[in-house]
């Protein structure tokens, strides 16, 4: 019987960890496994009550553990569309009674085993604990995690029955080195388990990032001019070689027209050249929308979007390379998200300030960079400059996978780990940029907790591994459809960038990129063409989102050239009448 169990489950186990199989067909052959295992094990159990001794006797407890395998192997075999959530609950919770009732009944074995079976057990208590703490799990995940369950229950049946039955026709005793290798191979087990549990703390625990010092607070007396600058300080961490660079407080204009400060960052060659430095204008991809995601206040707060161009430009040609946190990022209050205008304003009033460095000397001229998020406020910044900030001429606009238009972003992506990332972002900012929406009251059931959470991490280094693991485990998209198709749709269009911009244009796409979505770009461009609007638009095939703005791609040295021929003047190009229609 016991070999007969343990073929059984190792074989579930292979069958599930390397077979590519749907939802459907996973559940109905764990459900029926485990039904299996729960049968034998009440057999079996019957079997050695009647041999047992009255000291190994363990009463009505031994029938509960594979009473509670049967019923959690029923239940997924019958409801087989319980979807991920459910099922990933039901494993959890099945696999942590069943570790607890057996590590009860492994006190009245004989203490040859019991050790062998606490050790057991401990591994089923965390692998059912690591599936609840994982409540939205991947199929692959809950495949993988049930897999090596049953494969370890199939191993241990098959060594203790193989082991036993060798032993006994050998006429050997069950002796202290055979039970040290039955206690080892349960030890292997549940280290491993706590290696998954402790792996999976990991994954998911935030960075430990320093808290907004005293910089960032707002001094008394502010002044109500926007781009003034209100201090600054030498910064050195993660600064490139052959550079120097400051943290700047700054004003500059909220979204209802009042005055508010932000901080940024100023990076600037070791050695610059006589006469006005060219002006290089940055808005930051997505940090996240807590006070410690400013980018000023990381350990790489350079590393955003085209890096390497930027280090190029300072380095290399002299240029000054100016980067806002945005205002409640590192200052008071809340980021405004993907709204436009916030986001222009803070990058220019961000070169404004920095032209008020005693350090430097600065052109009033300026190119502007954006990746991402930063390509949407970068487009924004080109297109209200000539009216919010006169006194700065945008020669060049570069939006490299910009987020250009954001209701169309929102439906495509509304399902995948990314997007319920992003929307959670912008739910707990809009909350509060736009009080009249009452999001939070609107968001799909179950979403609010890890929006909650993930509006706490970052979305940089180990924070953004834990944001997008955290993404997977909302159960639903954020927002719901009709809430799209009304307010909050509305406003998503109205802050998409749309023409006249102030400045030639270059916007930036790689193919094979999974968040801003190729097809979504290439219609955005054609309307922009349609209008009017003069742009060279590039697509790079193969390169993801990330990857379009790294140091390999064929991006960045083109880019690096289209910034210094748009400040020498030369024509711009504008390939619209060569774009394929649609």
């Amino acid at each position: 019987m016991r070999i007969a169990l343990g073929a059984l489950s190792l074989a579930a186990g292979v069958t599930l960890a390397f077979t590519d199989l749907d939802i459907f067909a996973f559940t109905r052959i764990a459900g029926i496994a485990l039904i299996a295992l729960g049968l034998g094990f009440i057999a079996l159990e019957a079997g050695a009550s009647a041999s047992a001794s009255p000291r190994e006797r363990r009463g009505p407890w031994r029938w509960l553990a594979p009473v509670v395998l049967v019923l959690a192997g029923a239940a997924m075999a019958i409801r087989s569309d319980i979807g991920a959530p459910a099922l990933a609950a039901l494993v959890g919770i099945g696999l942590m009674a069943y570790g607890i009732l057996s590590a009860v009944q492994s006190f009245r074995t004989h203490e040859s085993r019991r050790l062998a079976g606490l050790l057991s057990a401990g591994a089923s208590i965390i692998i059912g604990f690591v599936s609840l703490t994982w409540p939205v799990l991947t199929l692959d995940f809950i495949r993988i995690g049930t897999a090596v369950w049953l494969a370890f229950v199939g191993l241990r049946l098959l060594f203790e029955s193989i082991i036993r039955q060798w032993a006994r026709r050998a006429g050997i005793t069950w002796s202290p080195r055979l039970r040290i290798r039955h206690t080892l191979a349960a030890g292997s087990a549940l280290a491993l388990a706590v290696l998954l549990a402790i792996g999976s703390g990991w994954l998911l625990r935030s960075d430990d990032r320093p808290a907004p010092g005293s910089f960032y607070a707002v001094p008394a007396n502010l002044p109500g001019k926007p781009g003034e600058l209100l201090r600054s300080e030498p910064l050195t961490t993660g600064v490139p070689q052959g550079a120097r660079a400051w943290k700047i407080l700054y004003t500059s204009t909220s979204g209802d027209g009042s005055p508010t400060v932000s901080s940024g960052t100023v990076l600037a060659p070791l050695h610059p050249a006589a006469g006005d430095a060219p002006l290089l204008s940055i808005s930051h991809g997505t940090t996240g929308v807590s006070r410690p995601c400013a980018p000023s206040l990381s350990s790489t707060p350079f590393a955003d979007g085209a890096a390497t161009s930027l280090t190029e430009m300072v380095v290399e040609h002299g240029w000054v390379g100016v980067t806002s946190d945005y205002a409640g990022l590192g200052t008071a209050g809340q980021e405004a998200y993907l709204i436009g205008q916030d986001e222009a304003r803070n990058v220019l009033d961000a070169s404004r300030a920095a032209r008020q460095l005693s350090e430097l000397q600065l052109s009033h001229r300026t190119v502007v960079w954006g990746h991402s998020q930063g390509g949407h406020g970068a487009l924004w910044t080109a297109k209200i400059a000539a009216k919010y900030a006169p006194d700065l001429t945008v020669v060049g606009t570069a939006a490299m996978a910009p987020a250009s238009d954001l209701y169309g972003l929102a439906e495509v992506d509304k399902s995948n780990a990314g997007g319920k990332v992003i929307s959670a972002y912008i739910a707990a900012s809009w909350d509060k940029q736009y009080p009249e929406l009452n999001l939070r009251s609107h968001l799909t059931p179950g979403s609010a907790p890890g929006v909650d959470r993930i509006s706490q991490l970052c979305f940089n280094d180990q924070d953004a591994i834990a944001a997008i693991l955290r993404g997977t485990q909302i159960p639903n998209q954020v927002f719901p459809d009709k809430l799209l198709a009304g307010e909050l749709g509305t406003l998503l269009r109205e802050n998409s960038p749309k023409g006249p911009f102030d400045s030639p244009l270059l916007v930036a796409q790689g193919l094979a990129d999974p968040l801003v979505l190729p097809q979504l770009q290439r219609s955005w461009v054609g309307d922009q063409c349609a209008a009017g609007v003069p742009l060279d638009f590039r697509t790079y095939p193969g390169l993801g989102h990330m990857e379009l703005v790294g140091p390999k791609s064929p991006l960045t040295p083109q880019l690096v050239q289209w910034t210094l021929d748009r400040w020498n003047g030369k024509q711009a190009p504008n390939n619209c009448a060569s774009l394929p229609a649609g």
